[in-house]
C-alpha cells in the first residue's frame, strides 16, 4: 500500500512540474502582458495545485496535511485574482493587448476588426444608441419618473 501511495504522490508532484514547466514556456513564448499573464495564472495554479495534491497523499492524514490543504485553497483563490488585478491595472495603465492583426501586418482571419472596420460600424452604432435612448426613456416611466426628472 505504501508504495501505491509512493506512486500517485509522485504522479501528482510530477504534473504539477509540467504544468508549471508549460506555464514558464507560456512566459517566454507568448507576445504581450495579458497573454503571459494568462498562461502563467492557468498553469500557476494547476501546478501548485498539483504539487500540493502530492504531498498531502505522500503525507497522509496529519497535521501537516491540514496545513497543505489550507495552503492550497488559499493559494487557488489568491492566484487568479492578483493574476486579474496585475492585467487591469496594466490596462488601465494605457498597455492594450497584441491583436491579430498587429502580429500578421493587417490580414486578420481571427473576428479582430481593423480600423477600417471600426469606422463603417459607427453608422449603425447611432440606431443601436437610439434603441438605447428608448429603452432607458421606457425605463424611466415604467419607474414613475417623468422625462424631466422630477416625480
Amino acid at each position: 500500500m505504501e508504495q501505491v501511495i509512493d506512486i500517485l504522490s509522485g504522479l501528482c508532484i510530477a504534473a504539477g512540474i509540467v504544468a508549471l514547466i508549460t506555464g514558464s514556456l507560456g512566459l517566454i513564448r507568448l507576445p504581450d502582458l495579458f497573454s503571459r499573464t494568462h498562461a502563467v495564472g492557468m498553469m500557476d495554479t494547476a501546478g501548485v495545485g498539483f504539487i500540493i495534491l502530492g504531498l498531502i497523499i505522500h503525507e497522509g492524514f496529519t497535521l501537516v496535511s491540514v496545513k497543505l490543504a489550507l495552503v492550497g485553497i488559499f493559494l487557488f483563490f489568491t492566484s487568479p485574482i492578483a493574476t486579474h488585478a496585475v492585467a487591469q491595472v496594466a490596462y488601465r495603465a494605457g498597455l492594450k493587448p497584441v491583436l491579430e492583426e498587429d502580429r500578421t501586418g493587417g490580414k486578420s482571419g481571427a473576428g479582430q476588426a481593423g480600423p477600417k472596420a471600426r469606422a463603417s460600424r459607427k453608422a449603425p452604432g447611432k440606431a443601436a444608441g437610439k434603441k438605447a435612448a428608448g429603452k432607458k426613456a421606457a425605463t424611466k416611466k415604467a419607474s414613475g419618473k417623468k422625462a424631466g426628472g422630477k416625480r
